[in-house]
């Protein structure tokens, strides 16, 4: 037992974080406080009120605590340990996924793009957008309206005449000279003020060249830069709202029956960026202020760039702790961030439509739950499992003819996709095309050094036939730990389509056929449909990476310049497939021996 009267006259009055251990030294708990000993002597009070409060403190076996400065450093520290340790007991917003931006780099012709993860390379970052759809239409508007190069820096350093993307008047060609150095940055700069929301100062511009065309007699330039005008006038139509308001975020939050769902609407220069809902992951009889507080300085100090964050986020109701929580975001941000919260005018409306988008998501996120609550129990039923299924796992194989095999791991915990546990694995060292090596391949790397038994799913699904469930059958012959999973194999019907799957059980070898309708035969199509999917994504990814690699890359001494000269000299790649070593050693710079090693690579040889 935890001698909680002792350790507390330890405790200083001072501001800092606590952890909770239990016996096995896990962190279960995580907090801050301005005053520790206060805020720590309320767990070990003779009553406690709250449910959640007394299961935490029956499990506690140590406290460890560190002191900070202020509570603005407690907070900051408080969310760096939470993301490190995932405590049961704390909030965790599990959304780690980067910000898409749209990049536009610092080249002497600068690229415009989609960006996720580290700002690092140098050039322009405008964002974060909520999610890459709306990254991918505001790039597909800007290249109709400012003909800025997309393409990749090697295929652009390559080119020796325009791509299609110049004839279809999606590109200006600045790779081969069609336009000047200070027309195509003078594009830049209008496609620059045009992402920070200066969409009338480009009209303007736009309005006068488009004057100036026509007094010269250029119509035909004219009339490009009216559609350009109105393209612009359509899109400002579709994202200005009537208002003032240059940079906040509006959080709508709702929490029912043990589900939390968070709307934010994200608000840029006076229009609206996007929306995104989140589902914190809430331990039971958590308060409603604790939810929101957690969120803010999750969601804050670690999904937003410094440069990003917005000068204000407005709320519906007071928060308990707006203060420090307001300051700590204000550090990281480097600037004063507002909390405020909106009873009329425009951000009420603005509230209310990121409320409803909450309630909404809840509703959705509460019938999902429902639904699967339901498959699961028939799950455990049909295969008649004496305890409730926690954990899932499914494996599957993707290739084509046996090259760039890839197998894939999915994995289902209780309420449905674990997606952070999703796993991968090239394969290697098999005969090409052999699912059975495959397969024993996958299994061998996902539980030949299995130290952890709170991994071990209770059930594999095995996607195919009983050749594959054999495989795994000889893979768990000599399984070293107490507890095993159930082993099923997922085969087709006869007519390959979906409902007829037939189960095969291991344990047994007992098939089963379940209606089409079984809840439980849905559940087992997803997770399979799930393994397929991340399988042929990977496997597609590999063969385009293969399929898109030069084998002028694969030469050693056949650097960037010497294949720059060599597609120039014979006229792409395709004039270099077809060369003869003479003709490759006639190039500047190619040498005799270089020439034989770049025809042996060109040939597979």
């Amino acid at each position: 037992m935890f001698d909680a009267k002792t350790f507390l006259k330890s405790v200083p009055k001072q501001p800092g974080v606590y952890r909770m251990l239990n016996a096995v030294q896990q962190v279960i708990y995580v907090g801050k406080a301005k005053d520790l000993r206060a805020r720590l002597s309320s767990y070990f009070r003779s009553k406690v009120d709250s449910a959640k409060t007394r299961s935490l403190v029956s499990q506690i076996a140590q406290v460890e605590y560190t002191l900070t400065h202020s509570e603005t450093e407690a907070l900051i520290l408080e969310n760096n340990l939470i993301k490190q340790f995932l405590p049961r007991y704390n909030v965790l917003l599990r959304d780690d996924k980067s910000y898409p931006y749209i990049f536009l780099s610092a080249h002497k012709h600068p690229r415009i793009s989609s960006h996720r993860g580290p700002r690092k390379a140098p050039g322009q970052y405008f964002g974060p957008y909520p999610n890459a759809g709306a990254v991918w239409q505001s790039l597909k508007t800007l290249q109709k309206i400012f003909p800025i190069r997309q393409c990749e820096d090697g295929f652009y350093r390559a080119r020796t005449r325009p791509c299609l993307q110049y004839q279809l008047k999606l590109c200006s060609a600045p790779c081969v000279g069609k336009i000047s150095d200070d027309e195509y940055m003078h594009h830049v700069k209008l496609a620059s003020l045009f992402l920070q929301g200066k969409d009338q100062q480009v009209i303007e511009d736009l309005v006068q060249n488009m004057n100036a065309a026509s007094d010269q007699m250029q119509f035909e330039q004219a009339a490009v830069l009216r559609d350009k005008i109105i393209a612009l006038r359509k899109v400002q139509e579709q994202q200005s709202v009537s208002g003032s308001h240059d940079e906040m975020d509006v959080i709508g939050f709702v929490y029912s029956h043990g589900i939390a769902a968070v709307h934010v609407l994200f608000i840029r220069e006076q229009k609206v960026l996007g929306s995104k809902a989140y589902f914190p992951k809430v331990p039971a009889d958590t308060e409603e202020n604790e939810i929101l507080s957690a969120f803010l300085l999750q969601f804050y100090l670690d999904g937003y760039g410094s440069q990003q964050l917005p000068r204000e986020i407005v709320l519906a109701q007071p928060l308990a702790e707006a203060e420090p929580v307001a300051a700590a975001i204000s550090e990281i941000a480097g600037r004063k961030v507002r909390i405020t919260y909106a009873q009329r005018g425009e951000k009420a409306q603005y509230l209310s439509l990121a409320e409803k988008n909450a309630r909404l998501a809840c509703e959705n996120k509460q019938s999902l739950a429902q639904k699967m609550a339901i498959r699961y129990a028939q799950l455990q039923q049909v295969l008649q499992l004496p305890d409730a299924i926690n954990r899932m796992e499914c494996f599957d194989i993707s290739h084509t003819m046996g090259q760039a095999t890839i197998a894939s791991c999915v994995v289902f915990d209780g309420q449905g996709p674990h997606k952070a546990e999703y796993r991968r694995y090239n394969v290697t060292g098999i005969t090409a095309g052999d699912d059975y090596a495959a397969m024993q391949f996958a299994l061998n790397k996902r539980y030949g050094k299995l130290q952890d038994e709170s991994k071990i799913p209770d059930i594999v699904f095995i996607d195919g036939g009983q050749g594959q469930l054999n495989i795994a059958i000889e893979q768990f012959l000599h399984w070293p730990h107490s507890k095993k999973p159930l082993l099923v194999g997922v085969a087709k019907g006869v007519s390959r389509k979906p409902g007829l799957e037939t189960l095969i059980l291991a344990h047994n070898g007992r098939s089963i056929n379940l209606p089409e309708d079984a809840p439980a035969l849905h559940l087992i199509q997803q997770i399979r449909d799930e393994a397929h999917r991340f399988a042929i994504t990977g496997h597609r990814n590999k063969r385009g990476k293969a399929l898109i690699k030069s084998p002028l890359e694969q030469v050693k001494g056949i650097g960037e310049k010497r294949r720059q000269a060599l597609l120039q000299y014979l006229g792409g790649l395709q004039g270099v497939m077809r060369a003869s070593v003479t003709e490759l050693a006639s190039v500047p710079g190619i040498s005799k021996a270089q020439a034989e090693k770049i025809y042996q690579a060109c040939h597979n040889k």
